[in-house]
């Protein structure tokens, strides 16, 4: 079966003016195109080709070799290439094809030039792949069925003093909270993260430590290491949360334990003006 929208393996069947006719390995031998702009000289009849077929204007399926920003079943942040009657159409990533939002998938009214996220999806009736600004019908759906430690795949899609708001595994919501990250995240980075716990709710928490790792304290105490080795840390014990928070990315309380832990260890000391790196070496 050739499913639209998705990533296909195909085999080539025969060749025709127009490129390559690829074959599913069902008993129908469905085919599809592969036009000749992505034809290679060492694709062969027989040769079995990764591609991604979608529809073109005329709703007929069509094969590329180019790879897409997102597939059906998946979320993404894309960029509005234009505008018309229909809805905003976005750019793909695909040469001379757009992906289509119409105006009732939109939360707002979608401009040119505008980064939105959506979600990929085939519209069973039309066969057509389109993108719905209107990403909340899209998660949760399904139980999340997930155990502490398991790793997954997490979109960062918004930041609050909390911490980062992420999409797991284009299913579900979750949550990476400030005090489990040592660096900012990005909004639109797709990051590797860990389950915590999954709320009665069927939310995520998810930390960005791996199971077995270093743990968290042992980590701070190596950044801040990190960042007094040349000179000093302007901060200390009387710094105020937020003060630790925006150079850190930490709470007080870990910022407090990891210090305490350098001092015991005599790899630092701390006055009123911060904190200053010994250098055992010396001695």
């Amino acid at each position: 079966m050739i499913l639209i929208g998705q990533k296909n393996k195909l085999q080539v069947s025969r060749k025709s003016d127009y490129g390559l006719y690829l074959t599913d390995d069902t008993e129908e031998k469905n085919e599809v195109l592969l036009p000749t702009r992505y034809v290679t000289p060492e694709m062969k009849i027989g040769d079995e080709v990764e591609v991604f077929v979608y529809t073109d204007s005329e709703d007929r399926p069509v094969a590329t070799t180019e790879t897409p920003y997102a597939t059906v079943g998946e979320f993404a942040f894309l960029q509005v290439e234009d505008v018309n009657k229909v809805g905003a159409f976005l750019d793909w990533g695909l040469a001379g094809k757009n992906l289509l939002v119409p105006f009732s998938e939109q939360k707002i009214k979608m401009r040119e030039g505008g980064i939105y996220l959506v979600y990929v999806y085939l519209d069973h009736v039309s066969q057509r792949v389109i993108a719905s600004a209107k990403v909340e019908k899209f998660l949760g759906n399904v139980i999340p069925r997930y155990r502490k430690g398991q790793r997954v795949s997490a979109l960062v899609i918004d930041h609050n003093p909390l911490g980062y708001h992420t999409i797991v595994d284009n299913l579900h919501r979750g949550m990476i909270y400030q005090n489990q990250t040592y660096s900012p995240l990005e909004v639109e980075q797709t990051v590797s993260a860990y389950v915590t716990a999954v709320r009665p709710d069927g939310k995520i928490d998810l930390t960005l430590t791996a199971p077995g790792a270093v743990n968290r304290a042992e980590l701070l105490s190596r950044k801040i290491l990190e960042a007094i080795k040349d000179g000093s840390l302007g901060l200390n014990e009387k710094s105020t949360p937020q003060q630790i928070s925006e150079r850190l990315y930490c709470s007080k309380r870990d910022f407090k334990r990891a210090i305490g832990t350098l001092y015991k260890q005599r790899l630092i000391e701390i006055d009123d003006n911060g904190l200053y790196f010994i250098n055992q070496l010396s001695k």
